[in-house]
């Protein structure tokens, strides 16, 4: 029989959180509203995204050399960016590590953390176009210093969790810093440093696609400019190749966690 305590509520009844639910609903009601949004331009849009999809279809692969040469370039810049972005954030992982490293060794990698990921992919393509100029070495310096602050962040996380027990045995037998490093601390975050590595293979292709929009090399310029003339099919044949482009980047990262993971 069900007793009166396994049909209690695992979740304990509080004023503070129907309080702050309360106050999340009003606050969306006063956006909704500040923002302007009405059912009336929801509903007219829509109309204008149904349309626009019309006119995609069907896709339109005629130009399908420029679309192969935008997309090996795409391919091109994320895998360079990737390539130094994660060998560069295996240093500064370790050394913003906070029970490996003293504390002025941890502080400036974690700034250097923090500055990567404080902006937004475009913010940073914007500020390398300025700096080198249009074409693919701004989108390779964009998707590297994301790599950094994505990659670097994880992977000093991951080396904060592991268990001290080997590195402590190996400081007390008189290992040199590196040793301990390579046979106490890799090994039990390499696995999950692969995961991270992959993942970020993937939003670097995905990103790279994005940075173009603004002149940092790869399809995103192509993209942006079948939006501005119009090009809606040439769009469509455009979108589908990313798509394909990224299922298989996914069908790759799997195969390659399967492989270390053996």
């Amino acid at each position: 029989m069900t007793t009166d305590a396994q049909r209690k509520s695992p979740f304990k009844a509080s004023i503070i959180a129907r309080l702050g639910w309360i106050i999340l609903a009003c606050y969306v009601f006063y956006a909704l509203n500040a923002l302007d949004f009405t059912w009336v331009r929801f509903i007219e849009g829509l109309g204008n995204g149904a349309k626009f999809l019309g006119e995609m279809i069907p896709p339109n692969f005629e130009r399908w050399n420029l679309l192969v040469e935008n997309l090996i370039e795409t391919i091109e810049i994320a895998v360079i960016a990737s390539a130094f972005g994660i060998g560069f954030s295996l240093p500064i992982g370790m050394c913003a590590a906070r029970n490996l490293m003293p504390d002025w060794v941890t502080w400036p990698a974690r700034t250097i953390i923090a500055v990567c990921r404080s902006f937004h992919p475009v913010i940073f393509a914007i500020l390398f176009v300025k700096a080198v100029g249009f074409g693919p070495l701004a989108g390779i310096l964009t998707l590297i210093f994301l790599s950094i602050g994505f990659i670097g962040k994880l992977f000093a996380e991951a080396i904060e969790e592991i268990s001290l027990k080997p590195v402590e045995a190996m400081k007390a037998a008189g290992a040199p810093f590196m040793s301990v490093l390579v046979f106490a601390v890799l090994p039990q975050v390499f696995n999950r440093f692969i995961g991270f590595a992959t993942y970020q293979f993937d939003a670097n292709l995905r990103n790279s696609t994005m940075v173009g929009i603004v002149g940092a090399g790869g399809i995103g310029g192509t993209l942006f400019a079948a939006f501005q003339r119009f090009d809606y099919d040439f769009l469509a044949a455009i979108l589908i190749s990313i798509i394909a482009l990224i299922m298989l980047s996914e069908l790759l990262s799997v195969k390659i966690k399967a492989i270390f993971n053996d």
